[in-house]
């Protein structure tokens, strides 16, 4: 069978027709055939929003109508018992099944097209990225920063550890090294967006807060769940503090090659034969070597001068931060702004439920099983949802964006004089620590 054109390209061949774009064009943008552009662009014209809804693939009734009509209900019921079963997967259990060990199976190709007449396949939608800033290159320090963490590695004294860098691209200074705990003696978690947060929060709260952040596609920054993502916690957070993110391309590391040599520079001056008798004394220990590094240790991209040396003005932020003023620092009318530029595509299940930005919104019984595209109003502040023939529209609030969630754990503590916790600490207990100590409040473990 070959490839069939989804509903967001077809939207946009009629979206491009109507700019006066024509149908060779239109063909060479998005990679189709001129007679595929013309189909979609005439059914448009003619017929509106509800012409493109596909409607490829003989009636119900003609797949597998010359085998045992059994044999069509058994795939149909293994299909969605399993919904990750293809036609290969369908063809073997077939051939392995007593009951049509006599009987002539259907191809491949009429398995699949026996699944798309059951509407039983899958939505496979071109990629729609997230909004990203112009790449230019920075042209003074704090303009953009880069971010990264390190595979997790067991330290000795301290357990299994990733260190999360960050650098800044212009003055080469380093920001900070972070030793984020996953584990003791096997890796028990990953970084969360809490982690990182955090990681920034200190890094903000001496160098003032970036233009801009260069980061992989780690799913605390980018969704990686959907081919139109919508952006996550920490990427709106700081979309309200007015830093940017800007994302490497899939399974490049060297587009954020700096820090991924950085990686090899903190093993070597502080890692590397060592051993610690705590957490904190490993943190000690990378904060004194950050000012090595910065300040006293030859950089050869530099003309083998320090960082801090060379750019003595990386030590004066463009923008400062101190975790009590981040209330008043978070703008929402920044990520309504960027949220604004945005469209998505989901699949609504159940009762026309659908998930985006890590929420549940329920839009009713007629609006189930279909494909449905998403857009922000930011007039209101609300998501507008329509449906593939464009018959139907709904507005729901958005959810998730007020300051007290995007600021996350942070939030109920800004404004906490004195915080006690028990001994033991678990892990966020002892993260919250931390969080203290970047506000400078006073601990009292009983």
């Amino acid at each position: 069978m070959g490839k069939a054109t989804t509903l967001e390209e077809r939207i946009l061949i009629s979206e491009l027709a109507k700019g006066g774009q024509t149908d060779r064009a239109i063909a060479e943008q998005l990679g189709w055939s001129v007679s595929t552009v013309r189909k979609w662009r005439r059914r448009a014209k003619h017929d509106g929003r509800p012409g493109l809804v596909s409607r490829l693939g003989r009636p119900r009734t003609g797949e597998l109508s010359t085998f045992p009509r059994v044999m069509g209900q058994t795939v149909q019921a293994w299909r969605k018992k399993h919904p990750g079963w293809g036609p290969k997967t369908l063809r073997a259990e077939l051939e392995a099944d007593e009951e049509f060990r006599e009987h002539p199976l259907p191809s491949l190709r009429s398995l699949a097209r026996f699944l798309k007449a059951e509407k039983l396949t899958r939505d496979y939608e071109r990629h729609n990225p997230l909004p990203e800033p112009a790449g230019t290159a920075p042209q003074a320090p704090h303009e953009e920063w880069e971010i990264d963490a390190k595979g997790p590695q067991k330290i000795a004294g301290v357990g299994i550890a990733s260190l999360i860098n960050l650098n800044d691209c212009y003055s080469h200074v380093r920001l900070l090294s972070y030793p984020c705990l996953v584990g003791k003696e096997r890796v028990e978690r990953r970084g969360t967006t809490e982690d990182y947060q955090m990681v920034l929060r200190l890094a903000f709260s001496k160098w003032g807060l970036p233009d801009r952040i260069a980061t992989d596609r780690d799913s605390v920054f980018h969704d990686n769940t959907s081919k139109s993502p919508y952006p996550t916690r920490l990427h709106l957070w700081l979309l309200a503090l007015g830093v940017s993110l800007s994302f490497g391309r899939p399974n490049c590391p060297t587009d954020q090659g700096m820090t991924e040599w950085s990686h090899q520079l903190w093993e070597h001056q502080v890692l590397e034969g060592q051993s610690f008798v705590d957490w904190d004394h490993l943190y000690h220990m990378l904060l004194t070597r950050r000012d090595f590094l910065n300040c006293r240790l030859p950089c050869s991209s530099l003309g083998d001068v320090p960082p801090l040396v060379a750019y003595p003005q990386a030590q004066v932020p463009r923008r400062l931060y101190r975790p009590e003023w981040e209330t008043e620092l978070l703008d929402l009318s920044r990520v309504y702004e960027y949220l604004a530029q945005g469209r998505w595509f989901r699949r609504s299940g159940k009762g026309g439920v659908l998930a985006i930005g890590c929420r549940f919104y329920t839009l009713g019984q007629t609006w189930q099983n279909q494909q449905v595209e998403i857009t922000f109003d930011a007039t209101d502040q609300h998501l507008v949802f329509l449906s593939a023939d464009g018959n139907h529209s709904k507005r729901i609030p958005v959810k998730g964006i007020t300051r007290q969630e995007l600021m996350g754990e942070m939030g109920p503590l800004v404004n906490l004089p004195l915080f006690q916790l028990a001994l033991p600490f678990s892990w966020e207990e002892w993260r919250v620590t931390r969080l203290l100590g970047t506000l400078g409040a006073r601990l009292n473990g009983t």
